[in-house]
């Protein structure tokens, strides 16, 4: 386990694992769909992050890198299909961090909600507009901040 967990329950530690997961389909779902690309650049985004992750945070995404596919299959099967009630589902699983992560080291909190915000810029980034490369949409940079998320203090 990582250390950073240790203070949490198990249903806590849950959220924290799927929170990229959340993230990523609240992001490449914004316009109302899931394309190929976004698929493939939130599996991609997470092996990346596996290796590339911030030094603290290196351990937990290669937690998160070892079921990413699996629960972000899964999840877009539970959730609903209608972008409104996706959105809404996945905003109250994300806000339940505003009481996760005031439990763990600052630090940790800290950079755990930066990279989910660098999460959510690559994905949206993913979808492209011209070519592919660096288009955003309104729908996505609407989400992107992930403001449901409080600042840690």
């Amino acid at each position: 386990m990582i250390p950073e967990f240790e203070p949490l329950r198990e249903d806590e530690i849950e959220v924290m694992l799927k929170a990229p997961v959340y993230v990523t389909i609240l992001i490449a779902g914004a316009d109302g769909k899931i394309d190929k690309s976004e698929r493939r650049e939130a599996i991609d985004v997470a092996r990346t992050k596996q290796s590339r992750a911030r030094e603290q945070l290196s351990e937990y995404y290669k937690l998160v890198g070892e079921k990413f596919e699996d629960n972000f299959n899964k999840l877009i099967d539970e959730l609903p299909s209608g972008n409104d009630a996706r959105t809404s589902a996945i905003t109250t699983e994300l806000r339940k961090l505003n009481f996760i992560l005031p439990k763990v080291d600052r630090n940790f909190a800290v950079k755990f909600h930066a990279s989910l915000k660098d999460l959510a810029k690559k994905i949206a980034e993913a979808s492209g507009g011209v070519l592919g490369y660096l288009s955003i949409s309104y729908e996505e940079s609407r989400l992107m901040d992930l403001k449901m998320i409080k600042e840690i203090e």
